[in-house]
């Protein structure tokens, strides 16, 4: 099955709101001149654009399994924005965020999902715990969901702990058959009963195709880091074997979900 190039559109901040002092990246919300509100993760915090970047693949691939993401958008940061914050630690962000950081659409009204009260189905919790277990993100706890409901359904955001590899790029390779350990504080792992009918039934839309459409449309500067001596599409071809070979060797995390779900069910 071929999945269409996301369609990323491209938007300029016009006026920072407020910080979420909660998110430990500091993210903020912004107006843009598209008349919509974001969430934006900047390229100034502390975890930089590496969690730009896993936001981005993480929030993509999850549309692969018909999950639902608020949209993406490049949002550009001006210069002069940051001179007209009076909050020094604010100030410093953006000053050091100017150009392109990731916005993802702010749901107005949207709630935490809550698994003792929020019900969803056996397959989507299933798509969500398989999609994590690849992509060995550490951050869908019950002490952080990042899962909000609205409108009655339930939507994925920050990815951002995801891909944790590529902060040591010279031994990716080592995490292809790693154990993801943490998928036993997964908040949905109970009730994702049928991973291994998700996994037989969307692995193949996780095609080098697909994921290259994906990792296509991110920036090179979000790429590229000082003292690395890989290219922007070096790096791409990075992101691409991890998560292929990750499939290839998806006994492992497929296993151990299915040891994790016997010993809390």
């Amino acid at each position: 099955m071929q999945i269409n190039k996301p369609d990323i559109r491209q938007v300029d901040i016009i006026r920072y709101i407020q910080p979420f002092r909660e998110g430990g990246s500091l993210p903020g919300l912004v107006d843009a001149d598209d008349g919509f509100s974001y969430v934006i993760k900047f390229r100034g915090a502390g975890q930089g654009k590496k969690a730009l970047v896993a936001e981005l693949i993480g929030g993509e691939l999850a549309r692969f399994l018909g999950l639902r993401v608020p949209e993406m958008v490049f949002a550009r940061l001006d210069e002069s924005m940051w001179r007209l914050e009076a909050d020094e630690e604010i100030q410093d962000l953006l000053k050091f965020s100017v150009g392109n950081n990731l916005g993802v659409h702010f749901l107005r009204g949207a709630i935490t999902f809550d698994a003792n009260v929020d019900v969803i189905s056996d397959k989507e919790a299933s798509k969500i715990v398989w999609l994590d277990a690849l992509l060995m993100n550490v951050d869908r706890t019950a002490r952080n969901t990042n899962m909000l409901v609205w409108h009655k359904e339930l939507w994925l955001i920050d990815h951002g702990a995801s891909l944790y590899f590529h902060h040591s790029w010279d031994n990716w390779q080592d995490y292809v058959e790693k154990p993801f350990v943490q998928i036993k504080d997964h908040v949905l792992l109970k009730s994702a009963s049928k991973v291994a009918d998700i996994h037989n039934q969307y692995k193949d839309v996780f095609n080098k195709e697909n994921i290259q459409g994906v990792l296509q449309v991110i920036p090179d500067e979000w790429l590229m880091e000082e003292g690395r001596e890989l290219s922007p599409e070096q790096v791409r071809e990075v992101y691409l074997q991890f998560l292929l070979q990750r499939l290839e060797n998806a006994s492992v995390f497929l296993n151990q979900i299915e040891h994790e779900r016997k010993n809390i069910i």
